[in-house]
């Protein structure tokens, strides 16, 4: 606005040395007063028109910003679901009949009941028949898996 306020001031004394008679400086004066008047009203209008048009973008911005955090705690917790190592296993007791959860753990061969306390035989590949050797009786308190349910 320096600007303007500075070539406004340049404009009205060029007009003054240069326009001699007064009724003629004042009819140019009051004039492009009318007309700055109008210019100024119509760079207002364009500004505030901008400002709502920024403060529409900034709020659909920071809406799809919100929907992006919710699709990415979303995303995080598919991902979490998808390859988390620690999911949990339901077991059944063989002996007790007892249901209880473990943590997947291929590592570990077997886990004591929580109720009975006996030792139940973990096997990660899925199917007795898919062993070599089949089942070989060797699970504490087990007479051998021909009769028997594998409820793992």
């Amino acid at each position: 606005m320096g600007t303007i306020k500075t070539e406004y001031k340049s404009f009205l004394d060029d007009i003054e040395k240069n326009i001699k008679n007064k009724e003629d400086l004042e009819y140019v004066k009051k004039r492009f007063s009318s007309f700055l008047d109008v210019m100024l009203e119509q760079i207002d209008y364009i500004m505030d028109y901008k400002k709502a048009e920024i403060d529409k973008l900034e709020k659909t911005q920071k809406e799809i910003e919100e929907r992006m955090s919710k699709m990415q705690q979303v995303i995080d917790n598919i991902e979490k679901d998808i390859y988390d190592e620690g999911f949990d296993f339901e077991i059944t007791c063989p002996y007790c009949n007892y249901e209880f959860f473990i943590d997947v753990d291929e590592n570990k061969t077997e886990v004591e009941c929580p109720e009975c306390k006996n030792m139940i035989e973990l096997d990660w590949s899925g199917d007795v028949d898919d062993e070599p050797d089949g089942c070989n009786g060797d699970c504490h308190g087990c007479s051998g898996c021909g009769d028997e349910d594998d409820d793992m």
